[in-house]
């Protein structure tokens, strides 16, 4: 079977960690992607698939129901509802649903989860932490020159914020503060480049920057995100607990990943089991337990890719 021509459809909320997960998983058949951010009405909008019936009219997006997609890739709740649309007006089509849908699993040719998330079926693929987009053909298109930043001896610090599990106060920037000083101190030849996310506050970023603006780089959210940059010059990284897709997205690189644990809001066994999966395979150590930075590799971890050659060698046996 000729992956190659294959039309691909990738269904999401508009999330970024969403689209990089889809497209990443996608990118590894082909690149004929088309990007649709699912929109409903309501109260289709509010609800979880399954409460109510799939009508077309039920989606506000253009759909092109005349080409539809050989294959469909989702993820997020919005989006199960036009993939089991699409998947019952056109039966052909392979549909690939990334996390868990909450739904009839039938409904679906592929689901894929996290190990972390522990689901298990007859037609669920897991993997190890997040799929996403970042592999070694996007860091060729990396520019040295672009950020002028350091390109050796980079620690990077990449920082998150509040979510469903985790408080980051401002008590806990005073510890990673804290934790950066210490290692610059031991560790004169290093530079630190400092990225925020979207889910990082105000406050936290006023404490960092008030802190480390004279001994880090610290990216200013005017200029272009270096995120890309930072993945492939780095040699270490520091990384908050709250996030499973920037940790997983780094160890596509190789490099060591400290990662420093926020206190959880409430208490969760599945992100427990993430990070304990993650320090297992040797990919990441705790913060809070090092004195200092110290070198190790691990077999890169690349699941976008390998989550779909199990895809493609179940398509074509089942055909």
């Amino acid at each position: 079977m000729d992956f190659s021509k294959k039309k691909i459809w990738v269904l999401t909320d508009g999330s970024q960690g969403m689209i990089s997960q889809v497209v990443g998983l996608a990118q590894n058949f082909n690149t004929n992607i088309i990007s649709i951010k699912t929109k409903l009405i309501f109260p289709w909008s509010k609800l979880q698939p399954g409460f109510m019936p799939i009508y077309s009219w039920i989606f506000l997006n253009k759909i092109d129901f005349l080409n539809p997609p050989d294959i469909l890739i989702s993820c997020g709740r919005k989006s199960v509802y036009l993939s089991i649309y699409m998947k019952k007006k056109f039966k052909n089509i392979i549909n690939i649903h990334i996390q868990n849908p909450k739904v009839d699993f039938k409904k679906f040719n592929y689901i894929v989860t996290p190990n972390h998330d522990n689901i298990k079926g007859i037609n669920v693929i897991n993997s190890i932490g997040a799929l996403h987009k970042f592999n070694k053909k996007k860091f060729d298109f990396v520019n040295k020159n672009e950020f002028r930043l350091p390109n050796k001896n980079l620690c990077s610090v990449i920082i998150g914020g509040n979510n469903h599990h985790y408080n980051f106060l401002n008590k806990e920037a005073d510890k990673l503060v804290s934790h950066i000083k210490k290692i610059m101190s031991l560790n004169s030849h290093l530079k630190f480049l400092i990225l925020f996310s979207r889910r990082t506050t105000l406050e936290i970023k006023n404490i960092i920057k008030l802190k480390l603006q004279n001994e880090a780089y610290i990216w200013d959210e005017k200029q272009k995100n270096p995120y890309t940059y930072a993945l492939k010059y780095s040699d270490w990284f520091i990384v908050t607990s709250d996030s499973t897709s920037m940790i997983s997205e780094c160890a596509i690189t190789k490099k060591p990943i400290y990662v420093f644990h926020l206190p959880f809001k409430r208490d969760s066994q599945r992100i427990k089991n993430f990070h304990m999966e993650f320090e297992n395979l040797k990919i990441t150590k705790t913060l809070d337990k090092a004195n200092d930075l110290i070198p190790w590799q691990y077999n890169t971890l690349n699941e976008s890719e390998r989550i779909a050659s199990i895809i493609k060698e179940r398509i074509i046996k089942e055909n």
